[in-house]
């Protein structure tokens, strides 16, 4: 129903290419070979940290939220409410709740807050950084309207 990827922006990739120069420049002093090698392994070892960072995702399916590592019924899930880049500042700063579950990208700036509603989990809300805040507020709306009529219809 809905699936997002919050990769991070091109600018991004030149640091993995500055830790490559940075770790060869160190190794310079000690031997060419060794400059090179460094270069390749800066460069790699940073362009697998930036995909690693860059490869969270979002995702509604099979009635359930799917946000990074977390898995969420929508059952549990209550209001959604869009934050505009303002808004969303203020819940990731002074309004936020340390026992909230965040799935914060600070190159994002919209997000997405999401109630949760089950008594036995101590968590208050979800904050997640979405390109498509209206997008993914409507998908969690559609996919839990149809979660409830298939339960009517049984």
């Amino acid at each position: 129903m809905y699936e997002e990827r919050l990769t991070v922006p091109r600018s991004w990739w030149l640091l993995p290419v500055a830790l490559g120069l940075s770790l060869a420049l160190v190794l310079l002093r000690f031997s060419g070979v060794g400059a090179l090698i460094g270069l390749a392994v800066g460069v790699a070892a940073g362009a697998a940290a930036l995909s690693s960072y860059g490869s969270a995702r979002i995702r509604v399916v099979q009635g359930s939220l799917v946000a990074g590592p977390a898995r969420i019924p929508l059952s549990a899930l209550g209001a959604a409410e869009v934050l505009n880049p303002k808004e969303a500042v203020a819940w990731r700063s002074v309004k936020a709740d340390p026992r909230a579950f965040m799935l914060l990208r600070s190159y994002v700036p919209t997000a997405l807050k999401v109630e949760v509603t089950d008594p036995a989990d101590p968590t208050p809300y979800l904050y997640l950084s979405t390109r498509s805040p209206q997008k993914l507020a409507d998908a969690l709306a559609g996919a839990a309207a149809g979660a409830r009529g298939a339960e009517r219809s049984r």
